[in-house]
């Protein structure tokens, strides 16, 4: 049984940040290399123009799903009000820029900033919960006037003490209680949160709306220790028909590569990463596992 799926891959893989003047050329690479689906990375919503790559996504045939990017300076749950007004109001961009593109979702770990990971009383880890619910419900109330939702990803315990796994974002959800308020996955994450991806997906369900996938270390797929077998397993017994896309790095950008710990090349190079995980998925995907 094949997933039915569309495959994406991330802007990430080449450049940070993503810019208007690059969406031509690389659009028509992601395209010829087979995707159906570009996740695009807005590090900067002013460095985007929602006419031009609008025009380029059409161009090319690609779908967009928007993917934002989490700094300190966009922290809902952060003591400091205006960073947390700086963060809904970054999000409400992506809103803005997802809507204009036609894309559906608005995928990231908003509710907390990237590389947040500390031992705090329960006090105040339940005060930064009660800021994270509370604001992501005026986000998702601002997402569903424009027919979005929002895809909230865990992240793994050395990028946040909040939400590291699916039943931490289940949680999240149901006192969210709003049902624009869905969930992305991603490999990366769950292979060192998940003891069991297959039941990790399984739970997370129809609000599974965006899956991100690469190797255990970031590489393309296909060339780790990752479970594959078990993420198609999980995928299939959801009916899951978003799209499967390749989220990694370049380690050209040095401020990025800091962030995601990336210090060396994880393939040949960056076209070859997209070039042979977008073979291993496909034939993946097609179910030859089982």
């Amino acid at each position: 049984m094949a997933l039915q799926v569309k495959l994406g891959v991330s802007t990430w893989l080449w450049m940070s940040p993503f810019r208007t003047k690059d969406a031509g050329v690389l659009f028509e690479k992601i395209a010829m290399l087979g995707y159906d689906t570009v996740e695009i990375a807005v590090e900067d919503p002013r460095l985007i123009d929602t006419s031009t790559i609008r025009g380029a996504l059409l161009m090319n045939k690609l779908e967009a799903v928007i993917c934002g990017a989490f700094g300190p300076t966009r922290d809902l749950t952060s003591d400091d009000e205006h960073l947390q007004q700086t963060g809904l109001t970054y999000i409400e961009a992506c809103l803005d820029i997802a809507s204009a593109l036609g894309a559906r979702l608005v995928a990231g770990p908003m509710y907390a900033a990237v590389g947040k990971a500390r031992m705090v009383p329960p006090e105040q880890r339940a005060i930064e919960w009660e800021r994270a619910v509370a604001n992501l419900r005026k986000v998702c109330e601002k997402a569903a006037t424009k027919g979005l939702q929002l895809a909230l990803e865990p992240l793994n315990r050395f990028e946040s003490d909040l939400v590291n796994n699916v039943d931490d974002v289940l949680r999240l959800i149901r006192d969210i209680d709003h049902p624009a308020a869905k969930i992305c996955l991603d490999m990366f994450h769950m292979n060192i949160e998940e003891p069991d991806p297959e039941a990790a997906i399984r739970k997370a369900g129809d609000k599974l709306i965006h899956m991100q996938v690469s190797e255990n270390y970031r590489g393309t797929p296909g060339t780790g220790n990752a479970n594959w077998d078990a993420y198609y397993r999980g995928l299939i017994a959801i009916d899951y028909a978003g799209a499967v896309s390749i989220e990694s790095f370049t380690p050209e950008n040095k401020e990025l590569a800091g962030a995601v710990c990336i210090w060396r090349n994880l393939a040949e190079d960056q076209d070859t990463f997209a070039r042979e995980g977008h073979a291993y998925l496909r034939k993946w995907a097609t179910g030859y596992y089982s």
